[in-house]
């Protein structure tokens, strides 16, 4: 019982332990896509400051509880602007750097939607702006600083699972959260959110595209109908083109 009352109470320590690893691994990723863009120092500090810290201080904001966390505590601040800095002085890449950042980014996917869902509980919120809040937090900085760029946000598609890891990262620390258990469920969140987005990495996990399903095929399946397929198909091309052309 001793062993494992000293871990408990070990456990916010290696939280906020993760938590700042990812703001120095997101710090230094936004610092590689701004060398990747040709800016100066000054480029770097804000891609980094984006990326590291622009879900959280988004999730504060939004549910008004006072200024966000990561300009109260200096150590976030300082910790992204080391990221940008690593990244300007050093050319990262290359498999091993590869390997770090997927299981470091992985890890801290589920603590930082954990973070979020359960901010968003102790404001009194519902499960589903719970939800949002945790997605917000964990991948809402990449969307930012994809989009400061120029560039499409990488979770709208074409990847493997990742903002669909934070949504699960969120239910588990809900769920958790509900019964009381606030630090195990942080735990089961980190564990589900690296699980589920380094195995989707792995295997090549994606969500389909609208193109890629079909409505007559999902309703001739669902029916059981094996030789109707092509049949219903075009009754649904042809009911879909034809109200398109209205």
């Amino acid at each position: 019982m001793v062993v494992t009352d000293h871990v408990v109470e070990a456990l916010p320590g290696v939280f906020r332990l993760i938590d700042l690893v990812g703001v120095l691994l997101n710090g230094v990723l936004g610092g590689i896509i701004a060398r990747r863009k040709r800016f100066d120092l000054v480029g770097f500090s804000i891609l980094a400051i984006t990326s590291a810290l622009g879900g959280g201080m988004l999730r504060d904001i939004m549910l008004g509880a006072g200024p966000p966390v990561a300009l109260t505590d200096p150590l976030y601040l300082a910790t992204a602007l080391l990221g940008a800095v690593v990244a300007f002085l050093l050319p990262l890449g290359g498999r091993w750097w590869n390997r770090i950042y997927v299981v470091g980014d992985a890890l801290v996917l589920g603590c930082w939607a954990a973070t979020g869902a359960t901010k968003a509980l102790a404001e009194g919120l519902g499960v589903l702006p719970a939800v949002l809040l945790g997605v917000m937090t964990a991948v809402g900085g990449g969307v930012i600083r994809d989009v400061v760029v120029g560039d499409v946000p990488a979770i709208f598609g074409g990847n493997t699972l990742y903002a669909t890891s934070a949504v699960f990262a969120s239910l588990a620390a809900i769920g958790l959260s509900e019964v009381g258990e606030d630090t195990v469920g942080m735990l089961v969140a980190i564990v589900v959110g690296a699980g589920l987005s380094i195995i989707a990495r792995r295997r090549g996990w994606r969500l389909p595209d609208a193109d890629s399903v079909r409505l007559g095929s999902l309703w001739s399946a669902g029916r059981g109908r094996g030789g109707g397929t092509g049949e219903v198909q075009q009754r649904v091309d042809r009911w879909w083109l034809r109200h398109l052309r209205r």
